[in-house]
C-alpha cells in the first residue's frame, strides 16, 4: 500500500483545514488508518485513526472535539477535519496504515506503512 498525503497550507488561529490520504494497492480497506503529526524538534505524536470498517474512531486528547477522522474505501481515501486550529497544531502530518491492535492503535510502531506528509502552519 502507497500513501499520499494532501491538504496542508497555511491558516489563521481559529482556521479549518482537510487532510486527505489517497492509498493505492490492494486491501485498503483491510488495514487501519491513521494520522500522526512531527512539530519541529518534538516526536512525532499521534493524532487520530480509525478502525478498517470505520466503525471506531480513536483521537489524542490534544484534538479531541476538533479534528475529525473519517474513510471512504469505496475511494480509498482517509480523511482529516481539523477546526478551530491553533498555532500548536502547527506541524507536518502524516498518514499511516497498519493492523493495530486497540492497546497499540496509539503507537507509531504499530503502522508500516506511511505517506510522506503534508505540512500544516497556524499562525496567530
Amino acid at each position: 500500500v502507497q500513501l499520499q498525503a494532501s491538504g496542508g497550507g497555511s491558516v489563521q488561529t481559529g482556521g479549518s483545514l482537510r487532510l486527505s490520504c489517497a492509498a493505492s494497492g490492494s486491501s485498503f480497506s483491510g488495514y487501519g488508518m491513521a494520522w500522526f503529526r512531527q512539530a519541529p524538534g518534538k516526536e512525532r505524536e499521534f493524532v487520530a485513526a480509525i478502525r478498517a470498517n470505520g466503525g471506531t474512531r480513536y483521537y489524542a486528547d490534544s484534538v479531541k472535539g476538533r479534528f475529525t477522522i473519517s474513510r471512504d474505501n469505496a475511494k480509498n481515501i482517509v480523511y482529516l477535519q481539523m477546526i478551530s486550529l491553533n498555532p500548536e497544531d502547527t506541524a507536518v502530518y502524516y498518514c499511516a496504515g497498519g493492523r493495530p491492535i486497540t492497546s497499540s492503535i496509539r503507537e507509531r510502531e504499530s503502522y508500516y506503512y506511511w505517506g510522506q506528509g503534508t505540512l500544516v502552519t497556524v499562525s496567530s
